[in-house]
């Protein structure tokens, strides 16, 4: 059975969603007070969301991780970084996992560096 055909337009769009959600769950772990709206639930369906977008560039193997590169070089950004790192790990690392002060303190040491440049 041959591989299902990866559609860069929909994988860009997993990258684009997932390096959005994490700057918006890392927000609110800084601040956690400032929307009251954002329950339990509400960070659950999110980090779920973050976790499905993350999900799907790694079904597009390669080729996730490729557009995820680019998305980089387009844009050295904290999200953008933290979605190329979860994909650059052997196995999947879930969002509720990561010690989100170290991940942070890593992202804003590294952001806006070239790719070769990142550690």
């Amino acid at each position: 059975m041959r591989p299902a055909p990866v559609l860069p337009d929909i994988v860009r769009q997993h990258a684009e969603m997932a390096a959005f959600l994490w700057i918006s769950y890392d927000h609110h772990l800084q601040h956690p007070d400032e929307n009251p709206e954002m329950d339990e639930e509400r960070v659950a369906r999110l980090i779920e969301r973050l976790e499905a977008h993350l999900d799907g560039l790694r079904i597009a193997g390669t080729d996730g991780l490729e557009i995820a590169k680019d998305r980089y070089a387009e844009c050295c950004e904290v999200g953008e970084l933290f979605v190329l790192r979860m994909l650059l790990y052997d196995q999947s690392i879930p969002v509720r996992a990561l010690n989100s002060e170290r991940v942070r303190a890593y992202l804003l040491a590294q952001a806006g560096l070239p790719i070769d440049e990142l550690s």
